[in-house]
């Protein structure tokens, strides 16, 4: 039992300065390009935020443990909804602004039950990856021309300073980011190995630790970004990531994956995808209120997750 958790361990360090790395070097080469910091805190940031997700999703779909790559992406929503935000939500009560409600939200909602329609078989093939990979590529057009018409200076200023100011060279830049993706993939294989390894120790199926283990491990690096974010009393920028990575991952994640190599995932039950419907659901609903993530809603969303981990794991 002691190897497995060893080799997760081992991984959260290098999936961890992976994505800080692959961050950097392309915010660096993004900045040096004319890119304005805006649209690289749009799109770089919340790539790097996702990168461990999607690293150990594609290796897990060309090593044949589809349950793994489904898993991780659903696991890391409620993840990413429940936890990150609920420990955001502790630290300080987070204040949203409209566009949230209006569009990242409900496009979460409509990304979730369109992975559903084209996972209602339990596979996704290449040509439904590419369908959810053209609705990312619509949503960042989306957010690229909202974020032009931004008049907020607090907003903007949070998205600029999401943004690693490197000023290194660009050989240099291109050596960190080779650095970031080899770290995320030597991550990736390590998370994965170990974590089968536990299943087969725990004697629990890979669906499980792909919903519980694995989508913790991948998602340490927001939930550090959104705790940061939340102590600079940067709200929008601790709540859009969060929704933004989980977006990233039903669309981008599913989605390359699947391009790469058809996804099977016969272990993942509806009731794991309508849980995945109502938490985005549940966040809509507690954002509606007053535009505030308040820490006893942060109390609650942790607690549901928790009774989600009872409710999962075997008695």
């Amino acid at each position: 039992m002691l190897h497995p958790i060893f080799l997760i361990l081992i991984s959260l360090i290098l999936m961890y300065f992976g994505a800080s790395w692959l961050v950097k070097g392309s915010s660096s080469l993004a900045l040096k390009a004319g890119i304005s910091p805006l649209i690289a805190g749009i799109t770089v940031v919340a790539f790097g935020n996702a990168s461990p997700e999607l690293a150990a999703s594609v290796y897990a779909a060309l090593s044949g443990h589809g349950n793994i790559a489904i898993g991780n992406v659903i696991g890391s929503s409620f993840f990413n909804i429940l936890i990150v935000l609920g420990i955001s939500a502790l630290i300080a009560q987070l204040k949203i602004r409209i566009q949230l409600i209006k569009i990242d939200i409900p496009v979460l909602i409509a990304a979730t039950i369109g992975f559903m329609l084209c996972f209602a078989d339990r596979q996704i093939s290449r040509f439904e990856g590419g369908i959810l990979l053209f609705g990312l590529i619509l949503y960042m057009i989306i957010k690229i021309i909202l974020a032009r018409r931004e008049k907020s200076v607090e907003i903007l200023a949070e998205v600029k300073n999401s943004v690693p100011d490197q000023k290194i060279k660009w050989f240099w830049a291109i050596g960190i980011i080779i650095a970031g993706v080899g770290l995320l993939v030597a991550g990736s294989e390590l998370l994965v190995k170990g974590a089968v390894a536990m299943a087969g120790a725990l004697g629990v199926g890979e669906t499980i630790i792909g919903l519980t283990i694995i989508a913790a491990a991948t998602s340490i690096p927001l939930l550090t970004f959104s705790i940061v974010a939340s102590i600079r009393k940067e709200y929008n920028l601790a709540i859009g990531n969060v929704v933004g990575a989980s977006i990233f991952n039903i669309l981008g994640t599913i989605g390359i994956s699947s391009v790469i190599h058809p996804l099977s995932a016969i272990a993942i039950s509806s009731i794991d995808l309508y849980i995945m419907v109502g938490v985005s659901l549940l966040l809509l609903q507690l954002l509606r209120t007053k535009y505030i993530l308040k820490r006893d809603d942060g109390i609650f969303m942790i607690g549901v997750y928790l009774f989600y981990l009872y409710y999962l794991w075997p008695k």
